[in-house]
């Protein structure tokens, strides 16, 4: 039995058992349906058959589910910074995190189409209760982050995490994704944290943590949706927090936050690439040996690059001059598109309430305000 065996996703030769046992499923006919509505049951039974690994699974299916997706609720997806990538090469991409499911699954769509290496990807095991889920992730080269632990089930956890990721890319050549901070930002505020950093860091088998990030060849990477089709659904939580309360999730509430992400509008997605870090570790480990500090200084480096590299849309121009009263960015959008904005803001949120208008402007308008912070420093 593999020290893996809990976390991992599935091998190749396993693929086409599980998929034969979820075929008939309600909800991956379903799946099979939405992507291809014109196959007869003799052609989805074919195209069952015919996947022999993830590799299969993911471009024979999966990819084409996305580009539905992106037909039915979005105005495109835009890519930059892919021609930095080596096809043979493995990378640590570690990504601001907007949404649960698509944020892994567009960058593994672009990587398919740029003939790079695609990614295993991190995801916590509060998404995949149901043994369905459990299997479609595996299915889809995601492994298991185990959540709610006590501190010492997470230390061990954390470890085997880091091995894992370690294994993936040293020994499998295979790049892997993880978000930069547990949970999605709700805010608008990506920031790396640094207990991520330190998980990873925990397989380090190098007299300098900093020359073991240097051969994980860690890349930023920077995504951003013109609508976040799940801006609603985070409310609840931004005003617990503002409240200094409590939040107690809803139990189906990551499966309504997922389902939302999908269907729901997003209009314009970017995706970039930032530059595999390299030199800048040098200068970590130059500047001090704390290795602490040494954690503190990346973070910090890989948020300059994901605020840097975020494409601002006309909808965070916009959130920033209604919520400052000016019209400093007017020029970056059209009048159309505010009152669009606007509409969606009346159907969103009580208009009346002050104080839940602002959060929601403040979700759209801070990636602008860390930029312009970012470019002041």
């Amino acid at each position: 039995m593999s020290k893996f065996d809990s976390i991992r996703f599935y091998h190749d030769e396993e693929v086409p058992g599980i998929l034969q046992n979820i075929a008939h499923h309600p909800m991956v006919k379903s799946l099979i349906d939405y992507t291809f509505p014109e196959y007869s049951n003799e052609q989805v039974a074919q195209l069952v058959n015919s996947i022999q690994s993830i590799r299969d699974f993911q471009s024979k299916i999966i990819y084409h589910t996305l580009q539905r997706v992106l037909e039915n609720s979005s105005e495109g997806l835009s890519s930059s910074g892919f021609d930095k990538l080596d096809n043979n090469t493995s990378y640590l991409f570690i990504s601001n995190h907007r949404d649960i499911l698509l944020d892994t699954s567009f960058l593994n769509v672009l990587l398919m189409e740029h003939g790079k290496i695609m990614t295993g990807s991190a995801v916590g095991d509060n998404l995949v209760q149901k043994q369905l889920f459990m299997d479609l992730a595996k299915l889809n080269r995601n492994f298991i982050v185990k959540r709610g632990l006590s501190p010492r089930e997470l230390l061990d956890s954390s470890k085997l995490l880091s091995e894992y990721m370690c294994y993936l890319l040293k020994e499998e050549n295979r790049s892997v994704w993880i978000a930069q901070r547990e949970g999605r930002t709700k805010d608008g505020n990506d920031a790396t944290h640094q207990g991520v950093l330190k998980m990873i860091g925990m397989a380090c088998d190098e007299a300098s943590m900093m020359d073991y990030f240097k051969k994980l060849r860690i890349v930023p990477v920077s995504i951003s949706y013109e609508y976040d089709p799940t801006d609603k659904l985070k409310m609840p939580q931004l005003m617990a927090k503002m409240a200094e309360e409590a939040y107690i999730k809803d139990k189906n509430e990551d499966f309504i936050n997922l389902m939302s992400g999908i269907v729901g509008q997003k209009k314009h997605i970017h995706l970039h690439i930032g530059d595999v870090l390299n030199t800048e570790l040098d200068e970590i480990k130059n500047e001090t040996s704390n290795v602490n500090k040494q954690i503190q200084l990346l973070a910090k480096i890989i948020d300059t690059q994901i605020v840097g590299n975020y494409k601002l849309w006309p909808t965070n121009y916009i959130a920033y001059d209604l919520l400052n009263n000016t019209d400093r960015f007017n020029a970056e959008y059209t009048d159309k598109e505010k009152q669009l904005f606007l509409r969606r803001l009346e159907l969103k949120v009580d208009k009346n309430n002050e104080t839940v208008v602002e959060t929601f402007l403040e979700m759209y308008a801070n990636p602008v305000v860390n930029k312009l912070n970012l470019q002041n420093v």
